[in-house]
């Protein structure tokens, strides 16, 4: 094969906007990135994981959303793709949770970080995480476990909270981390992340987010939390803060449950942080 077919191709489905991959440990997985132009040329950039929503399309509005900010602010990012029913029994909402049966998401996610780290020769030993809706519950929830691997993480409107709460199991609260997880809260290195919450003030509706007793994911405090997505990031952004950590918390006046009116907050958020961190 030519090494002018093999730079053509790499120019079409490996750099900018990319095709959608199989994630070579679990074929049942994908991902697609924004890859910036310079990393062909081989240099280095910063890494945002966008994590989509209950529907899954959005991972596509979240590459091609992300695509300028990426360019300009010499940042890959990665799409991940959690299926509906990958265990063939149509449930939608395993991915929010971390862990679903036998599969742990998170381990997946980090997974498909190594696989493109090693593809295109970057070092994302820390990343930045924003996630919206379904995706907000992946973000906070993963902030949680690995708080080390994450250098922001900005939320949107998660249908649910996870609150640091030590005497709820999870996932309402963060008793039993050891045995769901096998790992410890670190409310030190938690408090080390800038975190950005963001909701708009008219996403109002509860027919999707308050979890009846017969849901495989209610338990004892599931809906404790505030009676919609506003309240319930709000009670989120009170545990973070009592832990320690800063949150900038965006309530975006007149806007309902739509992601793509959020993206300018979270560029906002992530241009500032990576300002910050690259003049260290």
């Amino acid at each position: 094969m030519s090494s002018s077919f093999e730079g053509r191709a790499q120019a079409i489905y490996d750099l900018g906007r990319t095709a959608i991959f199989a994630l070579k440990s679990d074929p049942r997985f994908h991902y697609c990135l924004y890859v910036p132009p310079i990393v062909g040329n081989g240099e280095k950039v910063d890494l945002l994981v966008a994590v989509h929503g209950t529907g899954r399309t959005s991972f596509l509005d979240f590459r091609d959303g992300f695509a300028e900010f990426g360019r300009w602010n010499r940042c890959a990012i990665l799409c991940p793709i959690f299926p509906i029913g990958v265990r063939g029994d149509d449930a939608r909402s395993g991915y929010k949770f971390m862990i679903e049966g036998d599969i742990r998401y998170d381990l997946v996610l980090l997974e498909m970080v190594a696989e493109v780290a090693a593809k295109y020769q970057q070092d994302w030993d820390t990343f930045a995480m924003f996630g919206f809706s379904g995706g907000g519950h992946f973000t906070h929830r993963f902030a949680i476990l690995h708080p080390q691997l994450l250098w922001a993480a900005s939320i949107g409107a998660p249908g649910s909270v996870t609150l640091l709460d030590p005497s709820k199991d999870w996932w309402v609260g963060i008793r039993n981390l050891e045995d769901r997880f096998g790992v410890t809260f670190d409310r030190e290195k938690l408090a080390r992340i800038p975190v950005h919450m963001v909701v708009g003030d008219a996403d109002l509706e509860t027919w999707e987010i308050t979890i009846p007793e017969n849901s495989v994911n209610w338990m004892p405090g599931a809906n404790d939390a505030g009676r919609n997505r506003p309240e319930r990031l709000s009670a989120l952004r009170r545990s973070f803060e009592d832990a320690g950590v800063s949150v900038r918390f965006d309530l975006v006046p007149g806007i309902s449950h739509d992601r793509m009116q959020v993206l300018d907050y979270v560029q906002n958020f992530l241009t500032d942080v990576l300002s910050e961190r690259r003049s260290v």
